[in-house]
């Protein structure tokens, strides 16, 4: 019986959360949220995340909101999957990632779609807007050199929640203006993501 719904609108850092739920083998429903169409700022849903944004997993014990504690549920709700390591110090360096993914990498993207929530006049958002690539390719430049080691995933040897994160996150690359190609380490792990069938079913 399906217990879980997520709340998602495609090309957010939902699709994160929608991959950790396909690799843990988790029975749950879909809900789009149609930012064209407004719904994010309808009652209906304010009611679900009074935030008017996604992702939002309603659980048997209440929603959750945020993309780091979605992943770190899903991951700890399912682990017979392996999809966090079970020790304090791995589980931190995971949520670490997660941290600088949704506090600093997201942030600097969102200043290209949403520089209104920052600046009111136009040459202030303009502003803003020429400086998402430089931003974002010094957010990449970290990544590659200080979480990518030469494993195949985030941490390692072992696939994780983080994974999902950051191919998610790698994929508003192009349209911010930054070639993901001039990340090696980035671009081939987007390229293993992508032979994966949990991701393959996410993205469909």
């Amino acid at each position: 019986m399906t217990t879980l719904t997520l709340y998602y609108t495609p090309g957010t850092c939902a699709q994160a959360v929608r991959i950790a739920l396909e690799e843990a083998g988790a029975a749950h429903e879909l809900v789009r949220v149609d930012f064209a169409a407004g719904q994010q700022r309808t009652p209906e849903y304010l009611a679900i995340n009074p935030k008017g944004r996604v992702p939002a997993l309603v659980t048997p014990h209440g929603t959750l909101t945020e993309t780091s504690a979605l992943l770190a549920y899903v991951a700890q709700s399912f682990p017979e999957a392996h999809l966090a390591p079970t020790d304090a110090h791995g589980f931190a360096r995971m949520q670490e990632f997660h941290s600088y993914l949704a506090s600093t990498v997201h942030i600097a993207h969102a200043h290209r779609p949403r520089a209104s929530r920052w600046a009111d006049e136009p040459e202030a958002i303009a502003a803003i807007q020429r400086k998402v690539p430089q931003n974002m390719t010094e957010c990449f430049d970290l990544i590659e050199g200080h979480y990518l080691g030469e494993g195949p995933w985030v941490l390692g040897e072992q696939y994780t929640v983080a994974d999902g994160y950051l191919f998610t996150i790698g994929t508003w690359l192009k349209s911010d203006g930054v070639d993901i190609a001039s990340f090696p380490k980035v671009f081939a792990h987007t390229q293993r993501m992508l032979q994966r069938p949990a991701v393959q079913r996410a993205l469909a």
